[in-house]
């Protein structure tokens, strides 16, 4: 199993170090979306898609408060399908997608990957089709979510996983990724956990923004962060409860479980290193790379 780590969207709201960057108010605190594309026995496997052609190609459905909060940098070079394009593969061999949720900036290029099916665990679909607050119709994108031809809803939790309840995501096949429910962010909020050849990789999502929050004596995470974690939240108990949670298991799992989340640039960026320095990994026979191809992807801008 190989894994690689995409940002499928640059967000750049203002606040200098409030949102963990550099400079005062006016200057851009840079986030990421932390996707990851997996080469399985079956094929390829995206963990969240970040955001998606149409929404570089038509900003508007990302709507006027995430446009104007999150200053998204709008680019098709920074989308999963142009990334698995460039990587050598067709966006058919695309076969599972395994959202941690399925907020905007998550689920926005679920569309561009019609063949796969989208293992989400079933509380999440649940409020993504049926909203029940402000909160919710505003992060659920409706045309994002009618784009999905395939849904395979994860409905119970049944294993046991370091302790923390888990699911498988994908039955029938031998690619270990499992759902680890963390509500608060969302109804249905989920890790994403994918075992390694010597460890786990744990995608914690949305559960935590900074990677302060997870370690030791659980630093706070910069104002700004701190501020659109409460105003996102669903739950803010559990929210919390989990983070809490995710810190002391960080600790406890050192060397066993390697922690990630969606959007801090720095943890990215350690990820990325960290991948160019490790040994490669056999690629599974089912998941070819082909020979480089054009696909006409357009941009407006």
């Amino acid at each position: 199993m190989r894994i690689h780590h995409l940002n499928c969207g640059s967000l750049c709201p203002l606040g200098g170090r409030l949102f963990g960057g550099a400079g005062g108010p006016l200057s851009p605190g840079p986030m990421c979306c932390h996707c990851l594309l997996i080469e399985g026995n079956d094929r390829l496997i995206l963990v969240d898609t970040g955001l998606g052609v149409e929404d570089v190609n038509e900003p508007e459905r990302l709507g006027f408060l995430f446009n104007t909060m999150t200053r998204p940098r709008l680019e098709v070079a920074e989308t999963a399908l142009r990334q698995v394009v460039d990587m050598g593969y067709l966006p058919g061999d695309v076969r599972h997608i395994v959202p941690t949720h399925l907020d905007l900036d998550h689920a926005g290029g679920i569309g561009d990957f019609p063949g796969a099916a989208v293992h989400v665990f079933a509380a999440e679909l649940r409020a993504a089709l049926n909203p029940s607050s402000l909160t919710e119709r505003s992060r659920y994108r409706a045309v994002q979510i009618a784009a999905v031809k395939k849904w395979a809803p994860v409905k119970e939790e049944g294993e046991s996983w370091f302790g923390f309840s888990a699911v498988r995501a994908i039955p029938g096949t031998r690619d270990e990724v499992l759902l680890v429910p963390l509500p608060g962010h969302t109804r249905g909020h989920c890790g994403v956990a994918i075992r390694r050849s010597d460890d786990w990789l744990l995608h914690c999502g949305d559960a935590y923004f900074h990677r302060s929050e997870v370690e030791p004596g659980g630093g706070a995470a910069p104002k700004g962060l701190r501020l659109f974690e409460s105003l996102a939240e669903v739950n803010g108990a559990q929210r919390r409860a989990n983070q809490a949670r995710l810190r002391e298991f960080a600790r406890l799992a050192a060397g066993e479980v390697k922690l990630i989340c969606s959007h801090d640039l720095a943890e990215f960026a350690t990820a990325i290193a960290e991948a160019r320095e490790a040994p490669p990994a056999p690629r599974p026979a089912s998941a070819p790379r082909r020979p480089p191809l054009e696909v006409e992807i357009r941009a407006r801008r």
